[in-house]
């Protein structure tokens, strides 16, 4: 099978490469370093010649209002109308548990927007929603700072590993396409400040947590469950200890 992966040389693109390689398939890493470009289009065409599936991982490199709206509508056209062009049969893409809930952050709203355009796209989809990955909770810190104190909201969070999510989106890939919505989560639960507190304790990092409820997450105010889902995700088995534990340190 010809697996062309969009993202393919990010944090989980580079992963899931590599597991669809190990299984025997055709997979082409694609991004703008790769001479793909879903926003120009640039490489698409020749790209996505005689492709069976296609995984959008990309991400907007800004997140600022219009720029990640602009990002995710013009790399979404782009990439459905080619996908029609050379006759894809399954269309793949990672998206966030809550999206919908959380319309208050100009992200999410391009996130919504995105799939909105997967959905009208006729092409077959499933679209994943992930919770955070643990990866990123070191930028949750810097994006939370309130002078030299960490703001954060005490609601419910289940971040995932990218091992985990790798393995999942490689499953996710060569299966049938569920016309819908699979969510996937990590295997335990926390509040938001607590997880933070706890990474920051990890790392030996003295700054001071604080559980404000009327903290903004990437620009939304979050309610108890906002970034979890009860609707029986797929869950991860690599819990944030051993996470953690086998992390490389940067």
């Amino acid at each position: 099978m010809k697996i062309v992966i969009i993202g393919g040389t990010g944090l989980i693109g580079s992963k899931t490469t590599e597991r669809l390689r190990a299984r025997g398939h055709e997979v082409i890493a694609a991004s703008p370093n790769t001479g793909v470009n879903t926003i120009t289009g640039e490489g698409l065409a020749e790209a996505l010649q005689g492709t069976d599936v296609v995984l959008d991982l990309a991400n907007s490199p800004s997140f600022e209002d219009k720029a990640v709206m602009e990002f995710f509508e013009t790399s979404g056209r782009n990439l459905l109308t080619a996908e029609k062009v050379a006759g894809v049969k399954h269309h793949v893409a990672l998206s966030v548990v809550g999206t919908e809930r959380l319309q208050e952050s100009g992200y999410f709203r391009a996130k919504l927007a995105q799939e909105k355009l997967i959905r009208e796209s006729g092409i077959p989809f499933t679209i994943v929603h992930s919770t955070q990955f643990m990866e990123f909770v070191g930028g949750i810190v810097q994006s939370s700072m309130v002078g030299d104190k960490v703001h954060l909201s005490p609601a419910f969070v289940q971040p995932i590993a990218s091992d985990d999510v790798a393995d999942i989106m490689a499953d996710v890939a060569l299966g049938a396409p569920a016309a819908g919505i699979v969510e996937i989560a990590g295997p335990d639960r926390f509040r938001l400040n607590e997880l933070v507190a706890r990474y920051l304790d990890f790392t030996g990092d003295s700054r001071q947590v604080v559980a404000d409820p009327e903290a903004k997450y990437f620009g939304a105010r979050l309610e108890d469950g906002s970034l979890v889902t009860d609707n029986k995700p797929g869950l991860g088995k690599i819990g944030f200890d051993q996470w953690f534990a086998t992390a490389p340190r940067r």
